[in-house]
């Protein structure tokens, strides 16, 4: 039975230790991998912002890079009135308290790039939590992402 434990304990401590390596390693890559968080944009061509972002209405995630931290990640995102949303869901609760940390980064510099296409834009995010926009916001969320 104790070879057991110990056989269990050092595959145990194997995949702890591979996957903080990887996490780390991610910190260094040109942007996200799917659910994980990335380094800063190192490839991608700056591109001016259009005042229409309905070309992404049925796009289902982009990647964006807050700068303090020089971090990035993927997002959902909502287009609603040509204007684009990003959406960080589950702020209010116990896990989004620690896996949403970017919403919070925003408070200190709200300047964000975008990556779509190859193209990175510029933008400064301003955090909504009440106003006319609320509701056909989570009515295009709910239409995209909850069918």
């Amino acid at each position: 039975m104790k070879k057991f434990f110990k056989w269990i304990s050092i595959i145990i401590g194997t995949l702890v230790i591979a996957l903080g390596l990887f996490l780390l390693s991610m910190r260094f890559s040109d942007g996200p991998r799917e659910i994980f968080s990335g380094g800063p944009f190192t490839s991608g061509e700056l591109a001016e912002a259009p005042e229409n972002w309905s070309f992404l209405t049925d796009r289902g995630t982009i990647d964006f890079q807050t700068m303090d931290p020089d971090t990035s990640r993927t997002v959902w995102l909502a287009v609603h009135d040509r204007r684009l949303f990003l959406v960080s869901g589950y702020m209010n609760t116990g896990y989004g308290g620690i896996w949403k940390q970017w919403p919070h980064y925003l408070e200190n510099d709200d300047r964000v790039i975008l990556r779509i296409d190859g193209q990175l834009y510029e933008q400064r995010l301003q955090r909504i939590t009440e106003g006319p926009e609320i509701v056909p916001v989570l009515d295009e969320l709910a239409r995209k992402y909850f069918p």
